[in-house]
């Protein structure tokens, strides 16, 4: 099989197939959530399925900025600014469901959209971060110069995402802390097989999900590069 049609039919599928079974585990597989004393939670609490796995997606996403932009530096391939573009646009899709989602969350559990707290502010600000980037990419028109100044700004701007990740292990935070212990020394809390491997699958469903959209996206601008090499050398 050819890694077009891998890309193009099967991907998609997995990703698809990946996706019902985490949203169903979700609504049919999770056990009542109980709290510290006992009581039980009401359903607000599965966003958090959702909630979690779209972060990593997101930071997943920046990371394959960070690389690929550093591979265009190092080897000036074009190709890789390509990746680069498309891994930003669909990364930011995702820190702006971040931040829909956290909020949703937040307002269910404890009564408020918004603070300027910790985890919260790095969140948007690692949103705005690629936000620029990609305006950064419209406002210059030459291609070799676009293509450097986003590479560099790719690099630089990857500092965002350590700095939001661990911003609720360096600072006290009104954010959970679902896995290990932050340096307050609070934290954890998602114990139990049956949540942990529906995080799991949700987790492996949307990196999935991000994979075939930036695979799909890589391969319309390649088409149209060939389309613009075209039209360039019919004139």
């Amino acid at each position: 099989m050819s890694d077009k049609s891998l890309t193009g039919k099967v991907l998609p599928l997995v990703a698809t197939a990946t996706m019902l079974l985490a949203i169903g585990m979700i609504f049919f597989y999770l056990p009542e959530m109980k709290g510290e004393s006992g009581e039980v939670l009401d359903s607000s609490f599965r966003i958090f399925y959702f909630h979690m796995p779209i972060a990593i997606t997101s930071y997943l996403a920046f990371t394959v900025v960070f690389v690929s932009s550093v591979l265009y530096l190092k080897n000036g391939e074009y190709k890789w600014d390509i990746i680069s573009r498309s891994a930003a646009e669909v990364g930011v899709i995702f820190a702006l469901l971040v931040l829909i989602t956290g909020s949703i969350w937040a307002k269910a559990t404890w009564g408020w959209y918004w603070i300027w707290e910790p985890r919260l502010t790095t969140s948007l600000a690692l949103f705005l971060v690629y936000v620029a980037y990609l305006l950064l990419r419209q406002a210059v028109d030459v291609p070799d110069k676009r293509a450097r100044l986003a590479a560099v700004f790719g690099i630089l701007g990857f500092v965002s995402v350590p700095l939001s990740f661990l911003s609720i292990r360096l600072w006290r935070s009104a954010h959970p802390l679902m896995f290990g212990e932050a340096a307050s020394g609070s934290g954890g809390g998602l114990e139990g097989t049956s949540l942990q491997l529906t995080l799991l699958v949700n987790v492996i469903a949307f990196i999935l999900l991000f994979a075939a959209i930036v695979s799909y996206k890589i391969g319309n601008e390649n088409l149209e590069e060939e389309v613009s090499s075209l039209r360039s050398s019919l004139r």
